[in-house]
């Protein structure tokens, strides 16, 4: 098999997940692809040469890899993302950071993991991913996707925005608050949840737009078709807002509306077997503590 491993940086927490991975993959003769990085500060922690390929972006990553391996958190993951893009190359994220709902596997499973992946014990789930981009259809950056939600918001002020939604070219609502978020299912138990959104199936076909501290109180969570096409007007006082896309972010004109819909492709993400996302929630939020049981 050919794996790719990816972190946003090197820890010294992280050498023994790495000693653990590059030992297993060693051992079965897998083909090892590393962010170049990652590879640069690990190799000097090694005692003795190991050839492995490197790669810097989606350009030089080969189209053949069977899994990326991340380590770190869900933010990881989140960055993985603009490494694969187009190539339909699934992810399995190893968990170094805090709470994770992507990055779900433990140092101290990470033998099994691989048990797993060799036995065909897991399945692919494809996660939605946002586009967003000017009225026009241009995109507002080179990275303009997001696998969690894309939002716009507030910047360098305390005054509220308005932010006018319009769904398929209908008007919705106009929403006065600090901003707006556009969630994907699987961005449903990050920021959205925060400020009161539900939380989704990572399967199911929604989007879900949360108002953060919506000042017209009657204003609460909705549920869509991720079919839809979703067009955004901001206005406030500054004549300019922040339009953000997972960990990236682009300030705008406010008489430059957006334009979020559906990307080109999809995220698969590595389910294994008895690890499903209802194991998760439970693990993650606590669902069913209490001091009394």
């Amino acid at each position: 098999m050919k794996f790719a491993l990816y972190s946003q940086k090197y820890k010294a927490a992280y050498q023994p997940i790495l000693a653990a991975i590059f030992q297993e993959l060693l051992a079965h003769g897998d083909q090892i692809v590393v962010e170049a990085d990652l590879w640069r500060c690990y190799k000097g922690q090694l005692t003795e040469e190991m050839a492995v390929q490197t790669f810097r972006s989606v350009a030089d990553l080969p189209s053949d890899t069977d899994l990326m391996l991340t380590i770190g958190g869900d933010g990881t993951i989140l960055w993985a993302m603009t490494y694969i893009q187009h190539l339909q190359i699934p992810i399995l994220g190893i968990n170094a950071g805090r709470l994770g709902f992507l990055a779900t596997i433990s140092e101290g499973e990470i033998a099994d993991m691989f048990a797993k992946v060799r036995n065909g014990q897991y399945t692919v789930e494809r996660r939605s991913v946002l586009q967003i981009t000017d009225s026009d259809g241009t995109p507002i950056s080179p990275l303009n996707f997001a696998l969690n939600e894309i939002t716009v918001i507030r910047q360098n002020s305390t005054a509220m925005i308005t932010v006018e939604a319009y769904l398929g070219g209908h008007y919705l609502t106009s929403y006065w608050a600090d901003g707006l978020i556009v969630s994907t299912p699987t961005g449903s138990t990050g920021y959205s949840l925060s400020c009161g959104g539900p939380v989704i199936m990572p399967h199911s076909k929604t989007l879900v737009l949360t108002p953060i501290a919506p000042h017209n109180l009657n204003a609460r969570p909705l549920i869509i078709p991720d079919t839809t096409e979703i067009t955004l007007q901001v206005y406030n006082r500054e004549g300019c807002y922040l339009a953000t896309y997972d960990a990236r972010s682009t300030t705008l004109p406010c008489k430059t509306a957006v334009k979020i819909s559906l990307a080109s492709f999809s995220l698969g993400t590595v389910c294994l077997e008895n690890n499903e996302f209802f194991k998760t929630l439970r693990h993650k939020l606590l669902w069913g503590e209490d001091m009394r049981n």
